[in-house]
């Protein structure tokens, strides 16, 4: 599985912005797609993940966030807005094969990454 990241840029507090990863190769053998995103000088966290019986968020983003999926696409779509300066960090997407979940070692696959800049 191929994931190609897209949609960072910088947007000013309070903004809103859509990510997208787009998918390629074994899609079809992929249960759980997942984001997250690592700040300078901090570990990669969660952010959020959907999977066929709905989706979960990081509390930092729970009603801010949210993850949509088009498989006729093959993408999937992280929805940011109310965006703080905190929210700043490059965001990953990720794959999983198995049952996914809310760390790093629960996904086989990544995309390279796409900035974020949350301006206050």
């Amino acid at each position: 599985v191929q994931l190609q990241a897209s949609g960072g840029g910088l947007v000013q507090a309070g903004g809103s912005l859509r990510l997208s990863c787009a998918a390629s190769g074994r899609t079809f053998k992929t249960n759980v797609m997942g984001w997250f995103r690592q700040a300078p000088g901090k570990e990669r966290e969660f952010v959020g993940y959907i999977r066929w019986n709905g989706a979960s968020y990081a509390d930092s983003v729970k009603d801010r966030f949210s993850v949509s999926i088009d498989n006729a696409k093959n993408t999937v779509y992280l929805q940011m807005t109310s965006l703080k300066s905190e929210d700043t960090a490059v965001y990953y997407c990720a794959a999983s094969l198995r049952n996914g979940g809310r760390w790093v070692n629960d996904y086989e696959y990544w995309g390279q990454g796409t900035l974020v800049t949350v301006s206050s």
